[in-house]
């Protein structure tokens, strides 16, 4: 007997499992198990997959559902991880809790690196992996290093192609296969799911802003978040929108769109604020958008690349200065879309849908920044990285880098070797603080 786990935390990635099944990407097996994990930071106050609007299309792929959280309550899923000396322990457990028995076990999991598909994958020590990457971070590299007995049971990775011609960096230091989940497989399941948004309004082709609630990564604060999503709309504005829509983040706080709201007032906007917890894409297919105006958000690149709609994105290059640390696993999605995607203020770029690098500068960007985030996990990347470098650093590239991040790892566009010292000198960061001082002084005067 065979018993397949998928696990999945959003109904986004569910959908993206839905697809790869009716695809066969998957072998038969006896029993499918869906695996629901809720890993919001209060799971009691948001509703888990299995709860949002539109899980019941999805549901038939599935044998059974099970819930992570109730079978680790009360620990967070986020945060809990077995022990080594209990993993066989919990392994029992879970087979007996789930009646697996003695089946033999076969994992689909996201984001491998951390809780709880980390935890899930150590305890049943001997199911080979696949992991399944919805969103644009499987272009940058595996975010921690990981265990050899875990990374070299995974198998491949499925991916959807929300950026034709560009390869994965996730998980290729295994020699991990990436595997593209087919896009009509991917729309079909979501043309399934139109139907869900009982409650969104009858708007024909709005302006769509994207939230993302970036200051609950600790990102931008709660203020200048609401200031990204003003000059959305501004955005938005200047290109000839009256009509516009604004799908917060399912997590944000109602206070998010108050300033917004006060903004499109001043400007005489229609503003419709959507409090239905539905995925974009259902968006997409009920308005049928005339922009969508994001920052980073996956869901700019499916609306370009499955949708056709025409896209645009804001605060981008506020966020590649921002994020800390370098490795921060959010700055290949931001570097992309940022590489990719016009601002508002471009109006012709937007009508047009013009990519803004070509399949092969874009290739040679990820995988120079994929080095540099990560030199230890991709260090056969370092040579083409130091030619891609020394041939293409100018005002354009020069903001998905930083000189500290170049001169620590000896790369082109550092400081140069003999001058090294200078960074650690006391006397010269005493200089160049005072500097700093004087300078700030002068611009309030």
């Amino acid at each position: 007997m065979t018993t397949q786990i998928f696990m999945a935390s959003t109904l986004y990635g569910t959908a993206t499992l839905a697809a790869a099944l009716d695809s066969g990407c998957f072998a038969p097996a006896d029993r499918r198990v869906l695996l629901v994990s809720n890993n919001a930071t209060t799971p009691e106050t948001s509703p888990a997959v299995h709860e949002m609007p539109g899980f019941g299309h999805l549901r038939s792929r599935f044998d059974e559902v099970v819930s992570w959280n109730e079978a680790i309550f009360p620990f967070h899923p986020g945060a809990w991880a077995p022990r080594p000396d209990d993993i066989p322990l919990f392994e029992r457990y879970l087979r007996l809790l789930w009646n697996i028995g003695d089946d033999d076990v076969a994992l689909a999991v996201e984001s491998i690196q951390v809780n709880p598909a980390l935890a899930v994958t150590e305890i049943f020590t001997d199911a080979p992996v696949t992991v399944y990457a919805d969103g644009l971070m499987s272009y940058g590299p595996t975010r921690n290093k990981l265990d050899q007995l875990v990374g070299t049971r995974v198998e491949r990775l499925l991916h959807l192609d929300l950026v034709p011609g560009l390869t994965p960096l996730l998980l290729s230091e295994f020699g991990v296969a990436p595997e593209v989940v087919p896009t009509p497989a991917f729309t079909k399941v979501l043309a399934e799911l139109a139907d869900t948004g009982a409650g969104l309004p009858e708007i024909e082709e709005p302006a769509l802003l994207l939230g993302q609630y970036l200051s609950a990564l600790n990102i931008l604060s709660a203020a200048e978040e609401e200031a990204l999503h003003v000059r959305m709309l501004n955005g938005a504005v200047g290109l000839g929108h009256r009509r516009v829509v604004f799908k917060p983040h399912p997590s944000a706080p109602a206070r998010f769109t108050r300033l917004l709201e006060e903004e499109a007032e001043g400007l005489g906007v229609e503003l419709t604020v959507l409090d239905s917890p539905v995925l974009a894409e259902v968006v997409y297919q009920r308005m049928r958008p005339a922009v969508v105006i994001g920052c980073f958000s996956t869901a700019l690149l499916t609306a370009s690349a499955l949708y056709g709609l025409p896209v645009a994105r804001v605060g981008t290059e506020t966020l590649l200065d921002r994020l800390t640390p370098f490795e921060n696993s959010n700055r290949m999605p931001v570097a992309i879309v940022d590489a990719l995607l016009p601002e508002p203020a471009d109006a012709e770029a937007v009508k047009s849908r013009r990519p803004g690098l070509a399949d092969a500068e874009l290739t040679e960007l990820v995988r120079a920044l994929g080095f540099t985030m990560q030199p230890r996990i991709l260090p056969e990347l370092r040579p083409e990285t130091e030619r891609y470098l020394a041939a293409r650093l100018d005002d354009r590239t020069w903001r998905y880098f930083k000189r500290k991040r170049l001169t620590s790892l000896g790369l082109p566009g550092g400081i140069p070797a003999q001058l090294g010292f200078l960074p650690r000198n006391a006397t010269v960061r005493r200089v160049a603080r005072t500097a700093r001082s004087l300078r700030r002084r002068v611009g309030r005067r």
